[in-house]
């Protein structure tokens, strides 16, 4: 139930008529008609945290099968196939969207958090990581001697994702959270 239901519930208690049972429900501290109800937990963090688990999970893998070797600290770095945090703020606005309904508040924000999320993997970070390549390209062709040289460490180059890895990304996180939706 949302807070607006929950509100008209209450006010109508206050004036004498007979709030319905969901509005009871929504008073007492139940949760709302969404996917969640009855689930005791949080639904869309749930979500968000599996799609991005699954997302790691298939880039860790795809790692292993290109490289042959098991690197689990992979799972946690922001290169792959797959963008995991695409995957994690699509998974939380779509499980949002199911919990809050299309017209809520909650919903529009978690909407613009994944759109400036998934904006800044495929352009400011992956451009950055390109940039970081090239300085590391150019240092590299240094001689012994510069300066530079003693204190430089490289820098780490792969830093945002194409904007194909951050759409599956996306694609992934609204599965995940549609399916979850309704199996609850």
């Amino acid at each position: 139930m949302r807070a607006t239901e929950m509100l008209t519930a209450a006010a109508g208690a206050a004036a004498g008529t007979t709030p319905s049972t969901a509005s009871v429900a929504g008073l007492a501290g139940a949760s709302g008609g969404g996917p969640a109800a009855g689930a005791g937990g949080n639904f869309p963090l749930g979500a968000a945290l599996l799609a991005f688990a699954f997302a790691n999970l298939v880039n860790v893998l795809s790692i292993w099968l290109k490289e042959k070797k098991w690197d689990a600290r992979k799972f946690l770095t922001s290169s792959g196939v797959i963008s995991s945090l695409s995957a994690a703020v699509a998974s939380l606005a779509v499980a949002v969207g199911q919990q809050e309904g299309g017209d809520s508040s909650v919903f529009a924000l978690a909407l613009v958090f994944a759109a400036v999320v998934m904006y800044d993997a495929s352009g400011v970070r992956f451009h950055t990581g390109r940039q970081a390549a090239l300085l590391n390209q150019i240092v590299s062709d240094l001689s012994p001697e510069h300066p530079i040289i003693s204190t430089f460490r490289p820098l780490r180059e792969p830093l945002g994702h194409s904007p194909f890895q951050v759409f599956v990304g996306a694609l992934v996180g609204c599965t995940i959270a549609y399916l979850m939706g309704r199996s609850v």
